[in-house]
């Protein structure tokens, strides 16, 4: 990595980001006559929410006139327009060729009634399930543009409390797999089987649970857009761009906290994601910033369907998010994981550079039904079928990591696979990794190491565990 390239990265780390005010109260964001959204003049082919008797004073419940601008504009493939103003309102669902545009001045607000989030068949954490809505849909529609310089905000803290009361009850059950399935709380943002859809300059807040899932959709553009759920505490699971399944994906200038994976492929869980067998595909994630999450860059856990054909590039990623590049996956998980290119990446005070963990988070990984419990729903049975180890063991190879600098991490690598399937053909070029340890790889056959400079403070090279073939080190 050049001097250069280190210096813009550094100007970039120490320069404040402009983020709109989030105040919690609908006071904040009053109409005001210069708010952008006022002032702009109604154009052909517009249709305006509040002719369709919206409100938008923070309290009134707008969602059924917002859904009829919608339908209305979906008759002539126009343009849904706001006055400034505070818009609570429910799940909202574009139709085929509708702009759907949120300017500056304007919030739109979920409401924090789950009864306002109708049930809908869809995936969730992996597995075909019927799940709340999320507050904007994309369902099976296409040529939709989602756009606008204002906020799109969850409102979803009620939400992540009640997931917490839930996990009080089911950890010391054994049943903590479950939650995330039980505790049903919308999404913010969701394409579903949608194709050429464009997301644009907005900014996202607190989401109940997942920002942006992209599941079996393709040509979805995700571009310059905010995301913060840590606002006013910090949301579980509230991941920023999860890409499910889907392909032909560019995302692009996101800058993101959230209190879980930041930039996510996805392709389902266990026996119900190898029944599917949709992987994630020719995807394009650059220039982007991590904030604050569980981990930069994450492929997985679940891994099922398999992703191929990935490249990303010009991240940065700073403290405190404790992982820059994350593989993670479980041995009931399986899929193949392969044509991963990761380059351009610059890390501040991120703990561990690069982890790659199949064997991830088994109270959450692998779902048992205790014996005490007689009645449950279907899903439960789903999660908790089980996968022959021939088939549940994913297989990581042609990994292509280059151009990263990381300065004050505590760990290089942590990276390991099971001796049956060993992580194949990784290779390592341009690295100027500064860590207190160089950390392992294990069960890894065909790395090889080029121009790579690794400044570990302890002293020690990488420990190597039943590896063969690795070059460089």
């Amino acid at each position: 990595m050049s001097i250069q390239r280190r210096s813009l990265l550094q100007a970039l780390a120490a320069a404040p980001v402009a983020m709109p005010a989030l105040t919690g109260v609908t006071s904040s964001l009053a109409p005001t006559a210069s708010s952008a959204a006022s002032s702009s003049p109604k154009q052909p082919n517009t249709y305006q929410v509040k002719d369709f008797g919206a409100k938008g004073d923070g309290t009134t419940l707008d969602t059924k006139a917002i859904q009829a601008a919608i339908d209305a504009a979906a008759k002539t493939q126009g343009t849904v327009i706001f006055d400034g103003g505070v818009y609570t309102t429910g799940s909202l669902f574009l139709k085929n060729g509708v702009t759907f545009r949120v300017d500056q001045g304007v919030r739109l607000q979920g409401s924090q009634n789950i009864e306002d989030y109708p049930l809908l068949p869809t995936r969730v954490a992996g597995i075909e399930m019927t799940w709340p809505a999320a507050l904007i849909n994309v369902y099976q529609e296409q040529n939709v543009k989602l756009t606008g310089d204002g906020i799109i905000d969850g409102n979803g803290k009620v939400f992540w409390d009640s997931y917490w009361n839930l996990r009080r009850q089911y950890d010391p059950k054994g049943i903590r797999w479950a939650a995330d399935y039980d505790c049903r709380r919308p999404r913010l943002i969701q394409f579903f089987e949608a194709q050429n859809v464009r997301i644009e300059n907005l900014s996202l807040y607190r989401a109940g649970f997942w920002t942006v899932h992209i599941c079996y959709s393709q040509d979805v553009t995700v571009y310059n857009v905010i995301i913060r759920n840590n606002e006013g505490g910090r949301g579980p699971s509230t991941d920023g761009i999860d890409i499910d399944s889907s392909r032909k994906v560019l995302v692009e200038k996101a800058d993101i906290t959230c209190n879980d994976d930041a930039l996510c492929m996805k392709a389902g869980r266990d026996s119900d994601g190898l029944r599917v067998s949709r992987p994630t595909e020719d995807v394009v994630i650059r220039d982007c910033i991590i904030r604050d999450a569980a981990a930069g860059v994450t492929f997985g856990s679940e891994t099922s369907g398999g992703f191929k054909n990935v490249k990303v590039s010009g991240i940065k990623v700073y403290h405190p998010t404790p992982v820059g590049i994350l593989f993670k996956s479980a041995q009931t998980r399986g899929g193949s994981i392969s044509g991963i290119e990761i380059s351009d990446v610059f890390m501040q005070d991120v703990p561990v550079v690069m982890r790659v963990n199949l064997n991830w988070y088994p109270a959450y990984s692998y779902a048992k039904i205790p014996e005490g419990i007689k009645d449950y729903p279907g899903y439960w049975k789903t999660l908790s079928t089980p996968v022959p180890k021939e088939r549940g063991i994913p297989q990581l190879s042609d990994v292509y990591v280059h151009d990263v600098q990381a300065v004050g991490a505590k760990t290089a690598f942590e990276i390991s696979a099971y001796p049956e399937k060993p992580l194949k053909n990784f290779r390592f070029e341009r690295l100027h990794l500064d860590a207190w340890a160089a950390g392992s790889i294990a069960n890894a056959e065909d790395f090889s190491f080029k121009d790579v400079t690794l400044l570990s403070l302890d002293g020690k090279s990488v420990d190597l565990k039943q590896s063969k073939n690795v070059r460089g080190l």
